[in-house]
């Protein structure tokens, strides 16, 4: 049964990616006599995309799981019309790095972080963070003593030790056996590791001060409501909640909801 559902998740998942893929096609058609400007670069042999003509201000777009630095597309025509860039990359084992030894995990994931903050960082004045799940995940651990102009989050993994240890609870397995192994794969698809434990219980989120809007779908089966209120009462976050929308956002209602959403907390 919850091999099931995990199945619903991913299945939805792509259709998510199709809806977008048809969606992105129509943001680079021209508007007018406007063309998404687009940049394909490398920073320090991570594969990025930069979009928008020049400006001091920019985004970074932060995918998650399952994800490539080209579903930056649809956020990026939005950002561009606002005067900001937007720079994505694809995270580890992702998009152009999909098969490399290089892990996607919590370690490299911050590593990645830090190296594309430090290029940004010369070259613009205003800096603001857009990242989906695993990839917000990422930026709060990443960034925590960055103050960015704004950070906008999408369906966060807000605290990665809590999802770990349900997963554990899911799986079936105790941390005495995910010490002892190492490495656990479960039924529903990801790999428990005792190294991503430890990290990430060893570097809790504790300090984030940049101004931050929250989106999040009331049924999200990876991040609790109750982590979600108590992050966004500790840091003042602006949290805008889609009753019954799940962890990944596919539907077209629920990509509508997110248009709007982005179009809102950008203005």
């Amino acid at each position: 049964m919850f091999q099931t559902y995990i199945d619903n998740i991913f299945y939805a998942w792509k259709v998510f990616l199709i809806l977008l893929m048809v969606k992105n096609r129509n943001v680079l058609k021209p508007a007018g006599d406007n063309i998404l400007k687009k940049e394909i670069i490398k920073i320090e042999n991570i594969p990025a995309v930069l979009y928008g003509p020049d400006s001091d201000k920019i985004y970074l777009y932060v995918h998650g799981k399952h994800s490539y630095k080209e579903e930056a597309e649809s956020f990026a025509d939005v950002a561009v019309s606002r005067s900001y860039r937007v720079l994505s990359f694809d995270i580890p084992e992702h998009g152009e790095r999909e098969g490399d030894s290089y892990k996607c995990s919590v370690q490299n994931g911050v590593h990645d972080l830090e190296v594309i903050y430090s290029y940004i960082k010369e070259r613009y004045r205003d800096i603001s963070l857009y990242a989906c799940s695993l990839g917000a995940c990422f930026s709060l651990m990443a960034y925590q003593n960055v103050v960015l102009s704004k950070s906008l989050f999408l369906s966060p993994i807000l605290d990665m030790e809590r999802l770990i240890r349900n997963m554990m609870v899911w799986a079936d397995v105790t941390e005495e056996e995910l010490k002892e192994k190492g490495e656990i794969e479960t039924s529903f698809g990801e790999t428990l590791s005792w190294d991503y434990y430890q990290y990430v219980k060893n570097h809790p989120i504790d300090k984030w001060d940049s101004n931050t809007f929250i989106l999040y779908g009331g049924a999200d089966n990876l991040t609790e409501r109750s982590v979600l209120d108590s992050f966004a009462e500790k840091y003042n976050c602006d949290v805008d909640i889609l009753e019954g929308g799940e962890h990944f956002f596919h539907t077209p209602e629920q990509l509508e909801y997110l248009e709007r959403w982005i179009r809102r907390v950008t203005g």
